[in-house]
């Protein structure tokens, strides 16, 4: 296998392909294309150099091939993604081996949680990208940057006005296939307008193992954006964003009949920035709603919720030494759902809470930066409760090192609190928040301009666990802790016309019973190794090769739990430019691994699709 692998990376000389963009400057009135830049919640100046941040652009999903996030997502050290089937079904991600519902999803910063679902966790196989203009991860708990549920991390979708208006049309066939369109417009009186739409389609064999029957997918996607400079120092935001996801869902492992799942979200957000010479301001308001519905032998489970959020911050900067920043958020969730059929379940409520949060940064001298960072929340059941995080910065030439303590916690859901079933379970109103705590310990060594090497080692405790009890009559915080433990890193090379990035993650989650936690490999590693090269016979090229070892995995079989075997997987990426258009063949699982990703639920062969980008 690795002796292919090397095969191949050596002829493929796999390419690089970057725009030469700047920066995002605030004042962008102009129009100008560049590379869209987001402030990460409750920092300053001096104490965003701490924060534990990857950021994925435009430019890099582009040069990923990819339509749907877990093809975005499977590459960054610390996430496993497991999807019950082929895209669009069901998707969820551990990260650092924490639950699925530890990770919490944003939108520019704003939590898009869904309050009709049973234990809060985010369907990741929902979203499609092709509309979104950058994605952060946040690894680690952020409950001081982000609130609640930001247990063990974050991941915040960024949508922005791209200046580059464009079409592209990819796929292999009828039945298979993905169109997406961009295109912006700065008016005579000074509005600048974007709107992005796309729809894919995917048919393919069934989710289940050795089934029979065709599954599917259809998602249709739109993103307005509007930016208004009110003068030099002053502007106005605004985003909607809707999708809506129709899939066929087996009903489980053993049930191909499954579920005909219609999922709609709608979000409108918008927002006033201000910027002075040591000051940035910012109000944001927030809504969205969710509407989704499940058919199935001729009953409809319904599930509806909406969120209002408001959120103000300010950061300001002190002196050459210190600055600060400090803001509230108040966020109203209202959710309900109706479970029919031989299972029945409901749920109907609202929550409230009520944020406020404060950070400092000291810049001891130029080597050396502490930063603080504080939130208080205020929740109408499960009280008020604080999340903090520290760091420390230490920079030495080509060497940095840095520590971290940080804390994060996870309110109840609206069916943990409120929800009822057949079965006999009901809700528990005095239900605590689960609790984490972390300790990091990052290090990073430029060998050079070109050469960087990083590594992150991690410890958490995640307590109050929320589970049901033995006798399935109500939730309560469980005895039983999760512990964590890993070690994360990463060598970059970055030349003029080559990249290569290769990556370790070695993890353990178990409770403090000693058992393992299911779907958590230990261990993982891959690369991306991409390089422009010029061919006498074809002109210019450029490559991308992706691959990733994911290894074995305690899951349930559908006798017993049993570990489950390792996978290997191969993407690769070509784009041509071809009389002013981009022509792109883009193969997913190359070596053809046939493989199931939770067990039970197999996985997709591989896959050619072939795809036309023109900028217009």
């Amino acid at each position: 296998m690795f002796l292919r692998l090397f095969l191949t990376l050596f002829l493929l000389s796999n390419t690089f392909n970057a725009y030469a963009l700047e920066n995002c400057k605030w004042n962008n009135s102009k129009g100008t294309p560049c590379i869209t830049i987001n402030k990460t919640p409750n920092s300053s100046i001096f104490n965003e150099e701490g924060i534990n941040k990857i950021t994925i652009t435009k430019q890099d999903i582009i040069n990923s091939g990819a339509v749907d996030t877990l093809n975005v997502l499977k590459l960054i050290p610390g996430l496993d993604v497991f999807q019950s089937g082929s895209m669009g079904q069901q998707t969820s991600i551990f990260t650092r081996g924490s639950e699925s519902n530890h990770t919490l999803v944003l939108l520019n910063g704003i939590a898009i949680n869904d309050q009709s679902t049973t234990d809060g966790l985010h369907d990741f196989g929902q979203d499609f990208i092709q509309t979104i203009q950058q994605i952060e991860v946040y690894k680690g708990a952020n409950g001081a940057h982000f609130g609640p549920s930001a247990i063990a991390g974050a991941i915040n979708f960024i949508t922005d006005i791209d200046y580059t208006n464009s079409y592209s049309i990819n796929g292999f066939g009828l039945k298979n296939n993905s169109v997406n369109g961009n295109y912006s417009k700065i008016t005579d009186n000074g509005w600048h307008l974007n709107v992005k739409g796309a729809t894919t389609q995917s048919q393919t064999k069934s989710a289940i193992k050795k089934g029979v029957e065709d599954d599917g997918v259809k998602n249709y996607q739109v993103n307005l954006n509007s930016t208004k400079w009110i003068n030099d120092n002053l502007k106005f935001k605004s985003t909607l964003y809707s999708r809506s996801t129709k899939a066929d869902y087996d009903g489980s492992a053993t049930d191909e009949v499954g579920y005909e799942a219609d999922n709609k979200m709608y979000t409108l957000q918008s927002s006033l920035e201000h910027i002075s010479k040591d000051s940035e301001n910012n109000l944001i308001f927030h809504y969205h709603n969710y509407d989704r519905g499940y058919r199935n032998a001729g009953y409809l489970d319904e599930y509806d919720s909406e969120s209002l959020v408001v959120k103000a911050e300010r950061t300001f900067k002190e002196n050459d030494k210190i600055s600060f920043g400090y803001g509230s958020e108040y966020k109203y969730d209202w959710g309900a759902f109706e479970n029919r059929g031989s299972y029945t379940a409901s749920t109907k409520g609202h929550m409230k809470d009520f944020g406020l949060f404060a950070n400092a940064g000291f810049k001891i001298n130029e080597n050396q930066i502490l930063s603080i960072y504080g939130r208080t929340d205020d929740h109408n059941t499960a009280g008020r409760n604080q999340t903090y995080k520290l760091n420390f910065t230490q920079t030495m030439g080509q060497l940095k090192l840095a520590a971290t303590h940080s804390t994060g916690l996870r309110n109840p859901s609206l069916y943990e609190l409120y929800g009822s079933d057949n079965y006999g379970i009901g809700g528990n109103t005095n239900l605590k928040p689960e609790i984490s705590e972390t300790n990091e310990i990052y290090g990073e060594y430029n060998f050079s301009n070109k050469l960087k090497f990083t590594s992150t080692a991690y410890r958490a405790k995640i307590s109050d666990r929320i589970e049901s009890n033995s006798a399935y009559s109500k939730h309560e915080n469980e005895l039983i802790s999760l512990n964590q433990e890993g070690l994360e890193s990463e060598l970059l090379f970055s030349g003029d016309n080559q990249k290569i990035a290769l990556f370790t993650n070695i993890s353990k989650s178990k409770k403090t019973d000693g058992s393992a936690q299911s779907r958590r490999p230990s261990f993982s590693f891959g690369g991306n190794y991409s390089k422009k090269f010029q061919s006498s016979n074809y002109g210019l090229f450029n490559l991308s090769l992706i691959y990733k070892h994911t290894g074995k995995y305690m899951d349930y079989d559908g006798s017993a739990t049993t570990k489950q075997k390792s996978t290997d997987l191969v993407d690769l990426l070509i784009k041509k430019d071809w009389f002013g258009s981009v022509i792109s063949l883009n193969i997913t699982n190359l070596l053809n691994e046939r493989y199931e990703k939770p067990a039970q639920y197999s996985q997709d062969a591989r896959q050619l699709r072939i795809g036309i980008v023109r900028n217009y």
